[in-house]
């Protein structure tokens, strides 16, 4: 029934001002039109990423939206110097190189946006 649709990320913000800078400036991604108040669309790649304000922000303990991402050393360089702090867990059997974490040839980093949303990014 729904193997054939697009998904969307939607992602919770306390702060809409906040996350409009951090997901257009700081993650350089393409801002939709939308009518609704308090609701941002975007689009990135193939995809679509809503982020609206709800006073449950940030509370997801997991991860809320992943990016596949080719040299993803560059990239975590890249968000580093717009001011991206990255995330360091311990995981079995999982080992890190700075701030990405690799299992085999699966490599990952997380970061967070302003209201705590964890973010990830998966690639070589």
């Amino acid at each position: 029934m729904l193997g054939n649709k697009d998904a969307i990320a939607t992602i919770a913000v306390k702060d809409v001002n906040a996350a409009k800078k951090f997901y257009e400036e700081t993650l350089g991604l393409t801002p939709q039109p939308v009518e609704e108040q308090g609701v941002l669309s975007y689009k990135s790649g193939n995809s679509s990423v809503l982020v609206y304000k709800s006073q449950y922000a940030g509370t997801n303990k997991a991860t809320a939206a992943t990016w596949t991402v080719d040299r993803i050393d560059d990239v975590v360089q890249a968000l580093k110097a717009k001011g991206v702090a990255f995330e360091h867990y311990d995981f079995p059997n999982v080992k890190r190189d700075g701030d990405v974490h690799r299992t085999g040839r699966s490599r990952a980093a997380w970061f967070k946006d302003p209201d705590g949303n964890i973010l990830a990014l998966v690639g070589q």
